[in-house]
């Protein structure tokens, strides 16, 4: 890793989560076994079991997904750190739930109240979901301004929202039943190659999470947030922050504002990232940015399973 200057920490979001993600990090690192069990006692529930043994259908639901993508990827994190004490990042960021463990990897927020920051949000987004039903669509095919404006087009602003630019040709809508078939439609006679609905709780990253965005707002303004020298790219203006009552607004909108990660990949390479390493659940991150086109190429590796940790001790 010596050769690398400039290193990108990434981490997913909902939606990569699995029963028994980390198992083998717990199974053969002491440190990730003691990170689940001190989430256990922080919440005063065993979301461990959940996390290593499932049910799917229990763990995908909102409260526990984020929580354990979290607790999952934080473990691993824990055991890099450890195992590869001079690895250090220039810069973190996360897709949307992924973003607060950016923060902690970035030393902004301690796992305690990280952790009950997620929390809570995972419920708050798990209610929204519940009052407000919802549902989402990726968009293969178009590009981002060609998507936003057929949402503008369709003029649907309760019913309709952009909320994911995840790399070139992948957009995702959020929004109703409703909304999501009109904006299928329209996306299809512009010239979308596919459209793929998800199977999600609840419409993220748009108007519908507006109860959830209100309830958090007082938790994100309490957040134990401290300045850090490791760089903080985020979600909602795709780029570079560092003030912390930017942190704080940008931690805030982001529950009904779209998630820019491909425009905050690309502020990562123009920044000189060399290398950018995905840690936690999935491989999804790491195939965004294979999609995305760099003047050079820029590797990207993933942390997933403990036989990844070789990647790292590679020159």
């Amino acid at each position: 890793m010596q050769k690398y200057k400039k290193i990108a920490f990434l981490f997913p979001g909902q939606g990569a989560q699995y029963p028994g993600m980390a198992k083998e990090f717990v199974e053969n690192h002491a440190l990730a076994k003691e990170t689940f069990q001190e989430a256990d006692e922080i919440l005063g529930r065993k979301i461990s079991d959940i996390i290593l043994n499932g049910p799917e259908k229990t763990l995908t639901e909102t409260r526990n997904s984020q929580t354990g993508i979290y607790v999952a990827s934080l473990a691993m994190l824990r055991v890099i750190q450890k195992l590869f004490p001079n690895l250090k990042p220039s810069v973190t960021a996360g897709l949307s739930l992924g973003e607060y463990t950016a923060l902690t990897a970035s030393d902004r927020l301690p796992f305690k109240p990280g952790l009950n920051l997620v929390q809570n949000r995972g419920q708050f987004m798990n209610d929204a979901c519940e009052a407000n039903k919802g549902t989402m669509a990726v968009i293969i095919g178009l590009e981002g301004p060609v998507v936003e404006q057929l949402v503008r087009e369709v003029n649907l602003p309760n019913d309709l929202w952009a909320a994911n630019f995840n790399c070139p040709g992948q957009v995702v809508l959020s929004g109703t039943v409703k909304g999501i078939q009109v904006g299928t439609d329209a996306a299809k006679a512009k010239g979308a190659k596919m459209v793929i609905p998800l199977q999600v709780h609840g419409a993220f990253h748009s108007g519908l999470m507006k109860q959830a965005e209100e309830r958090l707002k007082e938790h994100i303004e309490q957040a134990p947030l401290v300045d850090s020298s490791i760089g903080l790219v985020m979600n909602v203006p795709g780029d570079f922050v560092s003030a912390i009552p930017e942190i704080r607004n940008n931690l805030i909108k982001q529950v009904t504002s779209p998630v820019r990660w491909e425009q905050g990949i690309r502020a990562m390479a123009n920044a000189g990232v060399d290398l950018f390493v995905e840690i936690g659940p999935g491989k999804t991150l790491t195939g965004f940015i294979k999609k995305i086109p760099f003047p050079v190429p820029i590797p990207s590796i993933s942390i997933e399973k403990v036989k990844d940790l070789e990647l790292l001790s590679k020159d």
